[in-house]
């Protein structure tokens, strides 16, 4: 079984989706296509995506924590971080500082990230994607 890390722009395309009742969206579909995989999420996801709701306790966000698991950024995570910055750095390659976390998010505990934004992403060595 394939441990998946969605990325924010999956749980903003989910709940666009959602709201216009379309479940043959991408973000839906998607989801019915992998229902046998672990679902995660970085830290960093959860914060960006609660800060579309106006209480960080929306009945969105509560699904989302009973759906995902959140990993936290912990010193592991900040060490594949600097390292990811580096060699981006170096390469003049680098992304924004959230999708650097999110991507060290997934490298440390060996998740995919699932992303419609694989030209930032691509960048980052070792790091897998599935785009849906």
């Amino acid at each position: 079984m394939e441990r998946l890390s969605f990325d924010t722009t999956f749980l903003i395309d989910l709940q666009r989706e959602r709201r216009k009742n379309d479940v043959q969206g991408s973000a839906h579909v998607f989801l019915e296509e992998h229902s046998e995989h672990s679902f995660e999420i970085s830290s960093v996801v959860l914060g960006e995506y609660a800060e579309g709701f106006t209480h960080p306790r929306n009945e969105g966000i509560e699904e989302l924590l009973r759906f995902c698991e959140v990993w936290p950024i912990d010193t592991e995570v900040a060490l594949v971080y600097g390292e990811i910055v580096r060699t981006l750095r170096i390469r003049g390659e680098l992304i924004g500082a959230n999708d650097l976390w999110i991507a060290a998010t997934s490298i440390r505990h060996k998740l995919s990230l699932v992303t419609r934004n694989t030209a930032h992403f691509k960048r980052v060595s070792g790091l897998r994607l599935v785009e849906y």
